[in-house]
């Protein structure tokens, strides 16, 4: 049966479908192939994620089907300064006039000192070691 393009009549379907003590709340796969035997509108399978992904009773009870994280473990304290660090790349920027159009954050965990250090996102890993020492020394 094609459905109209009438919120509230595909509402109700979805209700019956998901909500009702036969159907037992379905995921959003198992519920679209229901469904798709006796219903068709545009976008259906969209709205049913949509729908099922809104529902109270579906977020509180459902499991995630993912393994389990392993056990945390903190980093290690560093008992130096600038012997332990931590690096990022700021990428996507505008060029600048001197063509660099990247940053890239260089921290030290225990001071929590930073060097900023503008960069050019096509750079080679032999260029970024010279930018890092003319900035260090």
């Amino acid at each position: 049966m094609c459905v109209p393009n009438k919120e509230d009549l595909k509402r109700r379907i979805l209700e019956e479908g998901h909500n009702t003590w036969y159907s037992v709340h379905p995921g959003g796969t198992k519920m679209y192939r229901d469904l798709r035997q006796f219903f068709y509108w545009d976008n259906m399978k969209k709205e049913i994620t949509e729908y099922v992904d809104k529902c109270m009773t579906c977020q509180k009870v459902k499991a995630e089907h993912q393994r389990p994280v392993g056990e945390l473990r903190p980093l290690e304290i560093p008992t130096w300064k600038w012997n332990s660090i931590s690096m990022d790349f700021v990428m996507g920027l505008p060029l600048s006039d001197s063509k660099k159009n990247a940053i890239w954050v260089i921290m030290d965990r225990l001071t929590k000192s930073a060097y900023f250090i503008p960069i050019h996102d096509t750079w080679a890993v032999e260029r970024l070691a010279q930018m890092y020492v003319k900035k260090i020394i």
